[in-house]
């Protein structure tokens, strides 16, 4: 079960290489996985939170729609505060440089490892059932499931936003944007430029470089 020496090197693999995160071939499995499976799992998912919104709890279109959408807004929030605080944990001590490059680390060490470009569903299912159990707690069993929808889309999003960031040429002027957004997050500054679906947290908190003004800056 132990992580690979790995984590204590800071260099930047060629795209076609990839990283070993533990010496456990059954746990290296778990850590990588083909794109489609997301989907493949959350599908599901969010057609039974679609499902029972209509089907149990009895919301209305409009209704079920506007908890929806604040469900997306809420994983935005959600997506740029995991990345910022979890994923990019402080390196302070020997198990969270391990942990770090368990959960993130491993992604800046092999940016474009095509099996390592969205999260596997052994992690994504204990996140976000801890998350579901907390929306429960405070939304209640009902308008937790419209709120949910569009929260597990909102997570679909990222994934396939993170994916095709590092995958595919953008088409468009906002994705060309976003594409070199995440590359100046992974190449020029790691401490900034935490939304991945969405740059709009970054601008909230002021986190488009880690570099803090001249006004800012002690005497």
């Amino acid at each position: 079960m132990a992580v690979t020496a790995l984590y204590r090197k800071k260099r930047i693999m060629k795209p076609q290489q990839s990283v070993r995160i533990f010496e456990n071939p059954y746990l290296e499995k778990l850590t990588r996985v083909h794109p489609i499976v997301p989907l493949i799992v959350w599908t599901p998912i969010v057609i039974c939170f679609g499902w029972r919104s209509f089907a149990v709890d009895s919301f209305t279109p409009s209704v079920f729609g506007l908890i929806a959408v604040f469900g997306f807004f809420i994983w935005t929030l959600t997506e740029y505060l995991l990345h910022r605080y979890v994923f990019h944990l402080k390196q302070t001590s020997a198990w969270r440089k391990k942990f770090y490059f368990v959960m993130h680390g491993n992604h800046h060490v092999v940016p474009n490892d095509p099996m390592r470009l969205v999260m596997p569903p052994a992690g994504s299912l204990i996140i976000g059932t801890i998350l579901y159990l907390f929306f429960r707690a405070v939304l209640g069993s009902a308008w937790v499931d419209p709120f949910y929808f569009g929260f597990s889309i909102g997570y679909l999003t990222y994934d396939y936003t993170h994916y095709a960031v590092h995958h595919f040429k953008p088409m468009t002027r906002f994705g060309r944007w976003n594409k070199q957004h995440h590359m100046l997050h992974h190449f020029v500054e790691h401490d900034a430029r935490w939304g991945v679906s969405s740059p709009l947290w970054d601008y909230v908190f002021r986190s488009l470089s880690s570099q803090r003004k001249p006004s800012q800056q002690k005497s």
